[in-house]
């Protein structure tokens, strides 16, 4: 299959995913490619479908956005020049089309996992392969930059390795917002996730991955002090790629670079299968191929030795997507077990525990919404949620005068937030995020001057229902989650708006 975007800093609004009149499992469209399965939405809020070209007899995977148009511009012109790169690390566009109230782009199935599901699963990988799965993301940015088109979503989610040990990039994100720089310094947070298991958030975006650990001095660790038998080579050039004081090569002499380093004989594993739970991306972006005939097989088969064979046809949606159903069976073997994540005041980013007490609702405008039932948006309850009143004829509050409602959380010290997800019934929302290190009074006034504290994240409209903000590192005790739009609410009845906050997450670094 083909990555799932699950960016948290995607730059452009997410349309709303298509609950009703959306596609159904049998469905061809343009008399050629047929739905099978759907397998989740992504954090643009595009449905992923697994396919099958009836002409040409193929699996196929189908990515739909609505509506089509211009809001679908960037996603059908990023397709446009992916189709015309053939490339062993780049999954393959087939098509591209636009019907208006939908558009959509056919692209190759590639059985696999991302790489930020294996991290998840089997912890930091060993150095060969960290290299190896470098080595294929540089050669395709490479490629992307010799025709002129920066790729702008290299991150975990979009690094999709193949059951068959290929290493395939997807999800180009060509907006006026993608470099080259930034694919490049990218490359190196790849090299550094796939060494540590964590990401640098400061340095290459904030993803869902924890940040990478850090001295007093906020300087990323070496991936040699986190962990042992790392060469030295590699080693620094993971630091040095990361470090905004040196210059950056070019993606073809960074390509070059890790191939010097890149040993591994593509047939020594060739035999073995790849056995993890078919991946968790499925949908993301440019898509991909066999391997330039390398190490890729090692990168995956050597990591699976301790999974049982078969390769299991499976779909996870990831952090990333929205809702999925798994397509897929998991192999016998469980997989080694992993360390948990850092607890919160080691000052390593980490989830941040939110007790029920600590969270409030803000309206600097008539009623609170059910403020005695806010505890359900962070008791980790997939079946509870917190939500708002109903409110009729506006998506602005029933234009009763109601600027927007919140969600205050106290996160029990100052916290230099990294990110936080928010899962809600359903997309359209329009949210940002807002923080202070002093708090407000709990009243009408306090809740006025909560709305005026300093923005700590970009507003996002349409939101999807999975929705992750980067907090931009900003150092906060107080955060609010603050909503002015309120999303569609077609079972209460035509014409109604509600928000429903199914849980609230939120990761950074605490004071100690």
């Amino acid at each position: 299959m083909t990555p799932m975007d699950d960016d948290p800093q995607a730059r452009t609004p997410a349309p709303q995913v298509l609950e009703y009149g959306s596609p159904q499992v049998g469905e061809v469209l343009a008399e050629r490619y047929r739905l099978e399965e759907h397998i989740g939405d992504d954090m643009l809020g595009r449905q992923l479908w697994r396919g099958a070209d009836v002409i040409l007899q193929r699996p196929v995977t189908v990515v739909l956005r609505y509506p089509g148009g211009d809001s679908a511009a960037e996603m059908l012109s990023a397709a446009v020049t992916a189709s015309r790169i053939v490339h062993p690390h780049l999954i393959g566009v087939y098509d591209a089309i636009d019907e208006g109230d939908r558009a959509y782009v056919v692209r190759e199935w590639v059985e696999g996992t991302s790489l930020r599901k294996v991290v998840a699963s089997y912890g930091p990988l060993e150095a060969d392969k960290a290299v190896a799965i470098a080595h294929a993301v540089a050669a395709a940015v490479s490629a992307l930059h010799d025709t002129g088109m920066a790729h702008g979503n290299v991150q975990p989610g979009t690094v999709l390795i193949g059951d068959d040990g290929r290493v395939v990039l997807g999800d180009a994100r060509a907006d006026e917002a993608a470099t080259v720089e930034s694919d490049i310094r990218a490359v190196g947070a790849v090299l550094y996730c796939a060494l540590t298991g964590n990401w640098p958030h400061a340095e290459a975006g904030v993803t869902a991955e924890a940040d990478a650990s850090r001295n007093a001095a906020g300087v990323i660790l070496a991936p040699h002090q986190i962990k042992a038998g790392i060469p030295n080579q590699v080693d620094q050039l993971a630091v040095d790629l990361l470090n905004p004081n040196l210059d950056l090569p070019t993606a073809d002499v960074l390509a070059q670079e890790l191939g010097h380093l890149d040993n591994a004989e593509g047939s020594l594993f060739a035999d073995e299968p790849l056995d993890l739970d078919a991946f968790d991306s499925a949908a993301m972006a440019p898509e991909s191929s066999t391997p330039t005939g390398r190490k890729m097989a090692i990168v995956i088969a050597a990591l699976l030795v301790i999974a049982i064979a078969g390769t299991i046809a499976a779909v996870n949606t990831l952090g990333g997507g929205s809702s999925g159903t798994p397509g897929q069976q998991q192999a016998n073997g469980a997989p080694p077990s992993v360390s948990a994540p850092p607890t919160t005041g080691t000052g390593a980013a980490a989830p941040i525990a939110i007790q029920a007490a600590s969270v409030r609702v803000v309206a600097p405008v008539n009623e609170r919404d059910n403020n005695d039932r806010v505890g359900a948006a962070v008791d980790g309850d997939p079946n509870s949620a917190w939500r708002t009143n109903q409110y009729f004829g506006s998506a602005n509050f029933g234009n009763n005068g109601k600027p927007g409602i919140g969600l205050m959380i106290d996160l029990g010290k100052e916290t230099s937030v990294s990110a936080v997800q928010i899962d809600m019934v359903r997309g359209g929302a329009t949210v940002e995020l807002k923080g202070s290190p002093t708090p407000v009074d709990n009243s009408q006034s306090g809740d006025q001057a909560a709305v005026a504290w300093p923005t700590i994240g970009e507003k996002r409209a349409d939101a999807p229902t999975k929705l992750i903000l980067p907090g931009q590192d900003q150092r906060v005790r107080y955060l609010l989650i603050w909503f002015t739009k309120l999303p569609n609410s077609p079972n209460d009845g035509a014409d109604r708006f509600r928000l429903e906050v199914i849980d609230v997450t939120v990761r950074g670094a605490q004071s100690p």
